[in-house]
C-alpha cells in the first residue's frame, strides 16, 4: 500500500511537470499553431542528433538542454566581431529608378503625415539601436549553399534587386555571414543612436496630453476604425458636417500653420545633412542615420494609413530564469496612424505577433521646440524593440510575469527627419496581404520627395534574418515552448497593409486611455 501511494505521488508528479513543460505553453499561445507548423515542428525536432534529446522535446518540451548557456548582450571581449564598418556613403540606397505612377506623377507625403509623425523612446540601455536596410544587404546572404549561388557583383541581393533575386534563384531567407553569437558591430549599429531630443516645454511624462485634439474636430460618428476601398467610410450622423469635419476658413487656417512648421522642419534637417553625411554619430536632436520606411496608405473616404516601419539588425529576446529566448537577425516593429480627412484617429503599437491600438486622445503626447503640434509618444522596448504606449514591464505569453519586455524614457528619436517614404496601393497588389503570383511587384511607388528610392525589395517575400537554427546547431535550444533563435520575420508587405481595422489581428481592440491599456497585454 505504502509503495502504491508512492508510484501514485511520482504519477501525479509526472503529470503535472509534462503538463507545465508541454501543454501549458500551448493553451498559453496567443497564435495557435497550423498543422503545417506543427509538422514543420516534428521535422525540427528530428534535426536533433541524439534520441534521448529528441524525446525530451517530445514529451517533455525540454529541448537542446545540453546547449544552455549564458547569451549577454554585450560583444565578448576577447572577439573581434566579425567584420568592420562600412560607410555608409556608398550602399545607402543600392539606387535605381524604379518609380512609376500614373500620369507619371509621384505622389508626395501629405504634410499632416510628418505634423504629427510618432516620436520614439529606445531604451536607455539599449545595445542594438537602429539600422539601415541598405547596410544590412552588406552582412546577409541568401540561405542557398555555393553551387546554388555563384556569387559575382551582378547577383549581390541589394534593394533594387532582392525580390527578382529570390524569384530567380528560389531563396527564402537571408542568414548573417558572421556567427552572431561573437556581436558583430553591425548587429548593434551604435552609429545610428539618435541624441538628446529637446522637446520644448512639454514632456508629457504624466500622459497628459495638452493643447487641443486634433480628432475632436471631426465627428466620432463615422467608421473610420472600420474601413477601406470596398468598406466606403459611413457618416452616422451630422450630415451638415464638410468631409473634414472643420469650417473651410479655419481648415484653411490649420493648414497653412501645419505648412510652415513642415518647411521649417525640412529645412532645418536640409541645412545639417551635409554635415551629417561625414560623420559617425548624428549632430542633430533625435536624428539618426537609419532611415525609416514611410508607407502610406490609401483606403479611400479620406482615410490614409500612415505606417512608419523601424528596421534593426539584431532582435535580442528576453530572458527567464536568466535563459534567454526570441533572438533573431532582422527586426521589423511598426507604429500606424490611421488619419480621417488629415485629422489623426488612432496609433497602432506592434508587440511581437500582435499589438495594440489607442485612440488618438489617449496617446501619450509631446511638443518639440520645432512645432507646436503635439506629436504621439512610443516606446521602445529594449532587445526586442516591441512598441509600447507606456514606459515600465510589459509581460506577455507566460503567466506571472515570467517573459516581459521593458521600456523606459531613453533617446528620443524622430523618425521624420530620415526616412525612405512610398505609397502602396495594396488593390493592386493583391490586397496587401501577400497573396498572389512570386514575381507579383506591383503597388509600391516612392514618393516625390525621394523618388529613385528602390522599391523591389519591398516585394521579397522571404525573411531578413536566419532561419529557425536547428537542434543539431549547438546555439540552439527550446524550453517551455520558446526558442533561443527563431527565423527572421518577413517585410513590410506581410503586415496586412490593406487591412479595414487599424489593428493588425482580431484580437486587438481600439484602447481609450493609458489606464486601459495597462490592464493587459494584445493577447489577453
Amino acid at each position: 500500500m505504502y509503495h502504491l501511494r508512492r508510484l501514485t505521488i511520482a504519477a501525479l508528479i509526472l503529470t503535472t511537470i509534462v503538463f507545465t513543460l508541454t501543454f501549458l505553453p500551448r493553451l498559453l499561445n496567443p497564435v495557435p499553431p497550423s498543422k503545417e507548423k506543427r509538422e514543420a515542428d516534428q521535422r525540427w525536432i528530428d534535426t536533433s542528433p541524439y534520441w534521448l534529446d529528441r524525446q525530451a522535446c517530445r514529451w517533455f518540451s525540454l529541448c537542446g538542454l545540453l546547449h544552455l548557456k549564458a547569451d549577454p548582450p554585450a560583444r565578448p571581449k576577447n572577439k573581434d566581431g566579425g567584420g568592420h564598418r562600412h560607410d555608409l556613403r556608398h550602399i545607402r540606397e543600392g539606387r535605381a529608378s524604379e518609380a512609376t505612377s500614373i500620369g507619371g506623377q509621384l505622389r508626395g507625403i501629405p504634410e499632416y503625415v510628418l505634423t504629427y509623425a510618432p516620436l520614439i523612446h529606445l531604451y536607455s540601455q539599449e545595445f542594438f539601436w537602429p539600422s539601415d536596410i541598405a547596410d544590412h544587404m552588406q552582412h546577409v546572404i541568401p540561405d542557398l549553399s555555393g553551387d546554388d549561388w555563384p556569387l559575382n557583383d551582378t547577383r549581390v541581393p541589394t534593394l533594387a534587386n532582392l525580390h527578382k533575386l529570390s524569384v530567380e534563384l528560389g531563396f527564402r531567407h537571408l542568414k548573417s555571414k558572421d556567427d552572431v553569437e561573437t556581436r558583430p558591430r553591425w548587429l548593434h549599429s551604435k552609429d545610428n543612436k539618435p541624441t538628446a531630443f529637446d522637446d520644448g516645454s512639454n514632456d508629457g511624462s504624466d500622459g497628459s496630453n495638452d493643447g487641443p485634439d486634433p480628432s475632436e474636430q471631426l465627428s466620432e460618428d463615422t467608421t473610420w476604425f472600420d474601413v477601406d476601398r470596398e468598406h466606403p467610410l459611413r457618416r452616422i450622423s451630422d450630415p451638415r458636417k464638410l468631409p473634414g469635419g472643420i469650417p473651410k476658413q479655419q481648415q484653411r487656417k490649420e493648414l497653412a500653420k501645419r505648412s510652415r512648421a513642415v518647411r521649417a522642419r525640412e529645412q532645418h534637417r536640409l541645412l545639417s545633412q551635409a554635415a551629417q553625411d561625414n560623420q559617425n554619430k548624428p549632430d542633430e536632436s533625435g536624428y539618426s542615420r537609419a532611415p525609416v520606411t514611410l508607407i502610406l496608405v490609401d483606403k479611400g473616404s479620406g482615410i490614409v494609413d500612415a505606417f512608419w516601419f523601424f528596421f534593426y539588425a539584431y532582435n535580442l529576446g528576453q530572458t527567464v530564469l536568466g535563459t534567454r529566448y526570441g533572438n533573431h537577425v532582422g527586426d521589423w516593429e511598426h507604429t500606424m496612424i490611421r488619419f480621417e480627412s488629415g485629422i489623426p484617429r488612432a496609433v497602432y503599437f506592434s508587440e511581437h505577433e500582435g499589438g495594440q491600438a489607442y485612440a488618438w486622445r489617449a496617446v501619450e503626447k509631446q511638443r518639440s521646440n520645432v512645432t507646436e503640434v503635439q506629436r504621439p509618444v512610443i516606446y521602445s522596448a529594449v532587445g526586442s524593440h516591441a512598441m509600447y504606449a507606456t514606459p515600465g514591464n510589459h509581460a506577455y505569453v507566460l503567466p506571472f510575469g515570467m517573459l516581459k519586455d521593458v521600456t523606459d524614457r531613453g533617446p528620443l528619436w524622430d523618425p521624420a527627419k530620415n526616412l525612405r517614404a512610398y505609397w502602396y496601393d495594396y488593390a493592386a497588389a493583391g490586397r496587401g496581404v501577400g497573396a498572389g503570383d512570386e514575381a507579383d511587384d506591383k503597388g509600391l511607388e516612392p514618393t516625390s520627395e525621394n523618388p529613385n528610392a528602390p522599391t523591389d525589395w519591398f516585394h521579397y517575400r522571404g525573411t531578413w534574418g536566419d532561419d529557425l537554427y536547428g537542434l543539431d546547431d549547438q546555439r540552439q535550444w527550446r524550453l517551455f515552448g520558446q526558442y533561443h533563435y527563431v527565423a527572421g520575420p518577413q517585410g513590410p508587405k506581410f503586415k496586412n497593409l490593406g487591412r479595414e481595422k487599424v489593428c493588425l489581428n482580431w484580437k486587438c481592440r481600439i484602447i481609450h486611455s493609458i489606464a486601459e491599456g495597462r490592464k493587459g497585454s494584445w493577447h489577453s
